[in-house]
């Protein structure tokens, strides 16, 4: 049984782990997979790319609006989701395409952080959802 440990106080977007998660994810993706598929001229690249980066941009965004224009931020949050689902679609493209000519166990590694990511995102938007948005 593991010992329980609260999460750590959020005072910044960069302290949450969903932010975390998928800047990680698209650092890979620049770092290990854009140039390979490059190489290989898969017609997506930049498309992969930005969906990449747009996911912790979007989170950013939504952690900033969350209190202003709270609707907006949930908004952002479902945009987040959908991104995850896109780079797993992304991805499992590439697998079929590509089989053993991009590394298999980073595919993989990929696609398990996308969905593990979403799970994450729904609930922080579940949990922002609980908020009363200020009077105006």
């Amino acid at each position: 049984m593991r010992k329980y440990t609260p999460k750590k106080p959020v005072f910044r977007f960069t302290d949450l782990e969903v932010y975390q998660k998928t800047m990680a994810a698209s650092v890979i993706i620049i770092k290990d997979l854009k140039a390979h598929l490059t190489e290989l001229a898969y017609p997506f690249v930049e498309l992969i790319v930005n969906c990449a980066m747009n996911l912790p941009l979007q989170i950013s965004e939504a952690h900033s609006m969350r209190f202003g224009n709270h609707d907006h931020a949930l908004e952002l949050m479902e945009k987040a989701m959908a991104n995850c689902n896109k780079m797993v679609v992304y991805l499992d493209q590439i697998r079929g395409i590509y089989g053993d000519k991009v590394s298999p166990d980073l595919l993989e590694d990929l696609i398990r952080r996308y969905q593990d990511v979403r799970g994450k995102i729904f609930r922080l938007a579940k949990a922002w959802q609980k908020f009363e948005p200020p009077k105006k």
